[in-house]
């Protein structure tokens, strides 16, 4: 296979109808490790938001049960992506989706927020540290593959181009990222997951690196300090040496499937999508927690 290949296959493509084949392409051979990472830190951005980061903090899910909820939320999101929206899996994992957030008052505009990170931060990430830019078609594929999970989700007013998508996420961020107890404790309660993804004498290096990556009106909102220079450009250094590394070797032939990632470790001995999540009981009184 050419170092080329995936790109050269998607511009025969139309990205208006096949979008979520280039989305899959991209995500299980040409960018996997980089889709992982960057929807990880785009998530990471929600917390900044008071309203979404209490919210979860409310809920003591991220900070009490924290591996099992990352777990839930890869497989959820993976499913549609791995098998396509209509068919079973994706349609009982959306419908999964929307129950956890339906029993809880969440605003269209927080969801209107999270669904543009998924768009706007990978594409930022390979931009920088990927081993070559998206393509345009590629780039319409992902923004047709998040406008459908839009639909599916029914947020409205969701956004048609890249452009503006990546406006709102901006504007929204510029708006409402905040100092927040609640958004920093969800926050700590994250790198400290993602520290135990690694051998442990390379926990204090995770950490080094999650903040080091961290733009600074974000970790300003979180409420951590800047671990300095050294840091923040050896980060962004270690991934481009990565991406020019990448640049000569072939494409991955194997899809890489979210569900065989080590870092998934709820369900060893298998799961149903319909059991994955919380199950809330939304009282007469409205959210379940208090607001």
């Amino acid at each position: 296979m050419a170092t080329d290949y995936w790109q050269r296959r998607h511009d025969t493509m139309d990205p208006e109808t096949a979008y979520v084949e280039i989305y899959r392409d991209l995500s299980q051979h040409e960018f996997w490790w980089d889709m992982v990472q960057s929807l990880s830190f785009a998530l990471f951005r929600t917390y900044a938001v008071p309203s979404i980061g209490e919210l979860l903090d409310a809920t003591g899910e991220f900070t009490d049960r924290r591996q099992q909820r990352y777990d839930d939320t890869v497989l959820l999101l993976d499913a549609p992506l791995v098998h396509g929206f209509e068919s079973p899996e994706g349609r009982t994992a959306v419908r999964r989706i929307n129950q956890m957030h339906r029993a809880y008052d969440i605003s269209n505009d927080d969801m209107r927020y999270v669904l543009s990170t998924f768009v706007v931060v990978p594409k930022r990430w390979i931009d920088d540290f990927g081993r070559r830019p998206l393509s345009d078609v590629e780039l319409r594929a992902s923004v047709n593959y998040y406008r459908a999970l839009g639909r599916h989700m029914a947020i409205r007013d969701v956004p048609a181009t890249y452009d503006e998508f990546a406006d709102l996420m901006d504007s929204y961020e510029a708006e409402h990222f905040a100092p927040s107890p609640g958004s920093r404790r969800v926050a700590d309660a994250l790198v400290e997951l993602a520290t135990t993804f690694y051998p442990r004498p390379f926990a204090g290096g995770v950490r080094l690196f999650v903040l080091g990556m961290l733009d600074e009106p974000l970790r300003e909102a979180l409420g951590y300090d800047d671990p300095g220079r050294l840091v923040r450009h050896g980060a962004r250094t270690a991934l481009r040496a990565r991406a020019r590394a990448l640049r000569a070797l072939p494409p991955r032939r194997r899809p890489k499937l979210a569900r065989d990632m080590p870092r998934i470790r709820s369900y060893p001995g298998g799961f149903d999508l319909a059991d994955l999540g919380t199950f809330p009981a939304r009282p007469a009184g409205g959210c379940p927690v208090p607001h």
